[in-house]
């Protein structure tokens, strides 16, 4: 009889303690449920951040390149324009200089018939207050050629140069060398280093 009531009393053990050991189990299994769902939703949450940082990169290489792309047709833009700046300038300043070469050259005609007019003057009227005027007028106007860098073109004494001399003539000289200038026939003049009107001159033969 002790011996069937001490296998109850084990059974009854058993029994009692299957329950808490099943709670136990069933515990352990949602603990580790619940790890493994924190580990995929980490891993998932660092995907997005990842994926997220990669498009953030995206945007910032387009911008970039972008942005390098619009310094760049910038610095084109200026650069056309100071080519065309420095284009126009010098179209502007041939444009003057054609302009002022020619009013020069519809005055230099004047100069002469002042030049042939005082010559003619008798030299007992020089002194007159007309032939003074004469050459009052004159000198002023040759001061203000002058001062726009009109200069006349040595001639006589100087050797024949045919990017300033016109030679219309050949003449025999004691005086000078062959190839000499030995007459100016008209004055030619210079505006700004630019020949305006060529010397018409008599060369030594």
């Amino acid at each position: 009889m002790a011996e069937e009531k001490d296998k109850v009393q084990e059974e009854n053990l058993t029994e009692e303690a299957t329950p808490e050991a099943s709670e136990e189990v069933s515990e352990s299994k949602s603990a580790d449920d619940t790890a493994t769902e924190t580990a995929k939703e980490g891993v998932k949450e660092e995907k997005k951040e990842r994926k997220k940082k990669e498009k953030t990169d995206k945007k910032q290489d387009a911008l970039k390149q972008r942005n390098e792309e619009l310094e760049d047709r910038v610095k084109r833009q200026m650069a056309e324009f100071e080519n065309f700046r420095k284009r126009t300038e010098k179209e502007k300043t041939m444009m003057f200089e054609t302009g002022a070469k020619s009013v020069i050259e519809k005055i230099l005609p004047v100069v002469d018939n002042f030049e042939r007019g005082l010559a003619a003057v008798p030299e007992d009227e020089k002194d007159g207050a007309f032939a003074q005027g004469m050459e009052m007028i004159y000198k002023q106007l040759m001061t203000e050629l002058e001062n726009m860098q009109v200069k006349p073109i040595p001639a006589v004494g100087e050797e024949f140069n045919p990017d300033f001399h016109n030679a219309v003539m050949q003449v025999e000289s004691d005086e000078f060398e062959s190839g000499v200038v030995a007459q100016e026939l008209q004055k030619g003049y210079t505006y700004r280093d630019s020949v305006v009107r060529h010397s018409m001159v008599a060369v030594v033969s």
